[in-house]
């Protein structure tokens, strides 16, 4: 069965490369979507470095998707972590958010039918069950702009492919009555149990999407996870009919979609998106042992971003 995407070398230069003076960057590609950075980081102390920090920053920036290979065991994700840290001192990030009541930065992203990281309540990604399109934390009224995955075990029999979204793209097949309904804060959006925080505070109203103003052209950014919205209009309630049938349909997929493999994403990889430019989702788990760690960062109120009465020509 052929790849989804592709490894293409995108011009290091190989004295530079072997003189230590600069890291490999390679990219996954595809026909029609725009290629995916990859870069190596070789020693823990990476993290820490200016430029390879630097580096980070301006794919996330830019691409709003990045692939980091390390060259060195971490099972306990202290690169990622030292990494998020500089990210914050060095470009402005907000630090991590705590995923729970009683759970902190790192979350374990594997099955488990009796050991759960939140008292009672099983999160939907320690199942093995598939996860349709989602952005993380749609339920706060700040999602993190940013969120990473590390790869600690693969899934080796075919399962756990992490698939991937481009808002923007997708956003083309909307109406632009849609569009400007979804800008609307008139979505009840309800705090799964496992994340509640406060136990006072079981859901949100907002609004789906807003306007990217850090973005060339005010592109559109959203945020979703369909169980837990319910539309409190009749207009909110067709723009997210419309929004649904464009997840489904076969042309959108095609010209916004990446699907990412266990041989995309082996053991030591990270994969780090921008949690408004992309959705993600994956198939369901095929081996028990798969295990990810995820880190989300840099919690930003969804609607600061949004301009009041936003021309929907200006929406890309």
């Amino acid at each position: 069965m052929s790849r989804c995407v592709r490894l293409m070398n995108i011009g290091t230069n190989p004295r530079q490369y072997l003189a230590g003076r600069q890291r490999p960057t390679r990219q996954f590609a595809t026909d029609t979507l725009p290629v995916v950075p990859h870069l190596v980081a070789r020693v823990l102390v990476d993290s820490q470095h200016l430029q390879h920090v630097r580096d980070v920053h301006n794919h996330l920036k830019h691409h709003g998707i990045l692939k980091i290979s390390l060259g060195f065991p971490d099972d306990e994700s202290q690169y990622l972590e030292s990494l998020v840290v500089s990210l914050s001192k060095n470009h402005g990030h907000g630090l991590p958010i705590t995923h729970s009541a009683s759970c902190g930065w790192f979350w374990d992203v594997r099955p488990s039918e009796t050991t759960f990281q939140t008292e009672n309540h099983q999160a939907r990604s320690e199942t093995m069950e598939e996860f349709p399109w989602h952005t993380d934390c749609s339920y706060e009224h700040a999602p993190p702009r940013f969120f990473a995955l590390q790869v600690l075990h693969p899934d080796r029999y075919g399962g756990g492919t992490l698939s991937v979204m481009k808002i923007d793209q997708i956003s083309q097949f909307l109406s632009p009555a849609t569009k400007a309904a979804l800008l609307e804060p008139e979505y009840q959006i309800t705090i799964p149990p496992e994340f509640i925080k406060n136990p006072d505070r079981r859901h949100i109203v907002g609004s789906l999407c807003a306007i990217d103003t850090q973005v060339q052209g005010h592109s559109l950014m959203m945020r979703y996870r369909d169980e837990i919205v319910t539309p409190l209009s009749p207009r909110a309630a067709a723009a997210l009919k419309e929004l649904k049938g464009a997840l489904k349909n076969t042309e959108a997929l095609s010209q916004s979609t990446l699907h990412l493999t266990a041989a995309d994403l082996p053991a030591r990889s990270i994969i780090l998106l921008d949690n408004y430019r992309w959705l993600h989702a994956r198939n369901g788990i095929k081996d028990p042992a798969r295990h990810l760690r995820r880190v989300r960062w840099n919690a930003v109120l969804f609607a600061n971003s949004v301009v009041l009465q936003p021309s929907v020509a200006s929406i890309t």
